[in-house]
């Protein structure tokens, strides 16, 4: 059973930096692509980083300001934290989908694959 977990919300200042991190066990594909989201109160949710073997793809919202890393899990690092990126963070990972074009098509479409395996979230608060 696939099962995803995020790590390292919290309630920060404007300007600040924060890590989260996911970490992904019961694969038995060797083909996914695994990817950040974020749902503001009221707001779709959203595709912010999305990652494979081949690509890593960042909305043009968050690519200035978002990097992902990876060790023995998935890293999302946000720098020059704004209000505006107040919401909760979850991490997914889609089996069978992999590619140069997984990340952007994951990240933009995510409601279009299955299965698509969802962490529980973590909030992040950003305060001016």
């Amino acid at each position: 059973q696939v099962q995803v977990m995020e790590s390292g919300g919290g309630s920060v200042q404007a300007g600040e930096s924060l890590r989260l991190s996911c970490t992904v066990s019961g694969l038995t594909s060797d083909v996914y692509t695994v990817g950040w989201f974020r749902q503001a109160p009221g707001k779709e949710r959203e595709g912010v980083s999305c990652l494979n073997d081949e690509v890593t793809y960042y909305s043009d919202d968050v690519k200035d300001r978002f990097a992902v890393s990876r060790s023995s899990a998935y890293h999302l690092n946000i720098s020059s934290l704004k209000p505006d990126d107040t919401a909760m963070y979850y991490c997914a990972v889609a089996v069978g989908i992999g590619g140069n074009e997984a990340g952007r098509l994951l990240c933009s479409n995510y409601r279009f694959f299955t299965p698509v395996y969802w962490g529980q979230g973590v909030p992040v608060t950003v305060s001016s």
